[in-house]
């Protein structure tokens, strides 16, 4: 299809509304058919660069287990200051069923904070907080 040269045609600008000369029109980035006289090139803010994102786990990992280390907790009432009963409950995984003991408070929570201390012992690392 051939298009006539518009040597003699005017346009009317998309931003202005005013009239040009066809040959002196220009087209930008959002579409708008404009004259030269008006021309905005597109921001770079509206074209950020592409910044993949970081990498933080690992694919496949294998951490160093020593099977020497272990951590132990005492869950007898004596051990953790506070009054609290000690509750066991039955944990089934793949039809194995596992008694595990834990403790409730037998205290209201706010009397509790108000005596909130704690001790654990991992390996040879002792940590007590009061």
């Amino acid at each position: 299809m051939a298009y006539a040269t518009g040597k003699r045609s005017k346009a009317i600008s998309d931003r202005s509304g005013m009239e040009f000369p066809y040959k002196e029109m220009v087209r930008e980035w959002n579409g708008s058919l404009v004259h030269i006289s008006e021309f905005e090139p597109k921001h770079p803010q509206l074209d950020p660069p592409y910044h993949p994102a970081d990498a933080i786990a690992l694919t496949n990992p294998r951490p160093d287990v020593d099977p020497g280390r272990s951590a132990i907790v005492d869950l007898s009432p004596d051990a953790w200051p506070g009054q609290f009963t000690v509750v066991s409950f039955t944990v089934t995984v793949d039809g194995v069923q596992t008694q595990l003991p834990s403790q409730q408070p037998s205290i209201t929570p706010s009397e509790m904070n108000k005596k909130r201390q704690m001790r654990a012992s991992v390996g040879e690392l002792t940590v007590s907080i009061t």
